[in-house]
């Protein structure tokens, strides 16, 4: 194993990584000593990688099985497990945990630089379990208690008279198979023990409440996640890759870059099945992702 070395990049989130060559194959104790880091600082930022696809999803293997592009988008032409994050194929520009709204969601994302604009296009990665430290004891004490249903099956918040043909087009795919899950509010890390809050842009609605309702308390939980001091802002470079932990995250692509080409190449791991304090599994309501996911062990 090389020395590597972990500088954090802010008091709560984010470290940048050095010493290691993840364009090689990483032996067990590299591997445990970057799992060690993802589990405390949430996001790793790895610069001057030298990776194509191919080494993009060689690394993520190393921490499971990966989940194909994604359950409804295309992938990169030849390289079904690869979903390019491309400007002129959409923006991802609400707050997010990937694809929380199928079963088992992927338990980590890589995404690496492809296309950088010369201004602009940060990605906001948010951390979810300083979040819920930071509830104040009756709010934890709630969001103990409530589940979620999280669905890619919603207009993003997007006035259908904002909606061009092209962006009807994408809507119209991403939502092609409708998928609605019931995730807990909170739910435990399987490897660190820690809670978090697990919501995000995906849930839409809690469980034995109306809409209006529904709305209100995610929005005051949700006002936690995305405080200042929880979020990592991170200005993008030729040749970086960013890895974050999907369990215990949440992101946001900015969209301030006045229309320039940005793209980065996404690969997920596979996920377990997210597990409440009472350890009750999260369940399906609709849709089959077997095609996109397997079922991982928690690790």
């Amino acid at each position: 194993m090389t020395a590597i070395e972990i500088r954090k990049v802010t008091a709560h989130i984010g470290a940048q990584v050095s010493g290691v060559d993840i364009g090689k194959p990483l032996d067990e104790e590299t591997v445990t000593a970057l799992r060690d880091a993802l589990n405390a600082h949430k996001a790793l930022v790895f610069d001057d990688v030298d990776l194509d696809d191919a080494g993009q999803q060689a690394f993520a293997r190393h921490f499971g099985a990966l989940t194909t592009a994604h359950p409804t988008v295309p992938a990169v032409e030849g390289a079904p497990n690869v979903l390019p994050v491309d400007s002129e194929r959409g923006r991802a520009n609400h707050w997010h945990t990937d694809v929380t709204f199928v079963l088992n969601p992927p338990q980590a994302s890589t995404l690496r630089s492809i296309t950088i604009p010369p201004y602009g296009g940060e990605t906001l990665i948010a951390n979810a379990a300083a979040a819920y430290r930071d509830l104040p004891e009756p709010l934890r004490a709630l969001a103990d208690t409530l589940w979620a249903e999280h669905t890619n099956d919603y207009d993003y918040a997007v006035p259908d008279e904002a909606v061009d043909e092209e962006q009807a087009r994408q809507r119209a795919q991403f939502t092609s198979i409708t998928y609605r899950t019931a995730h807990p509010v909170v739910r435990v890390h399987p490897l660190t023990g820690e809670r978090g809050l697990f919501i995000g842009g995906f849930a839409q609605r809690i469980v034995g409440l109306s809409t209006g309702e529904s709305r209100k308390l995610l929005d005051l939980f949700q006002s936690y996640v995305t405080r200042p001091e929880n979020i990592l802002r991170w200005r993008w470079s030729p040749n970086q890759l960013v890895l974050f932990d999907n369990r215990i995250t949440q992101h946001y692509a900015i969209d301030n870059y006045d229309g320039r080409p940005r793209r980065l190449n996404r690969v997920t791991v596979a996920g377990d099945v997210p597990v409440g304090i009472e350890g009750k599994e999260s369940y399906s309501i609709a849709g089959d992702a077997s095609h996109y996911t397997p079922v991982a062990v928690a690790a």
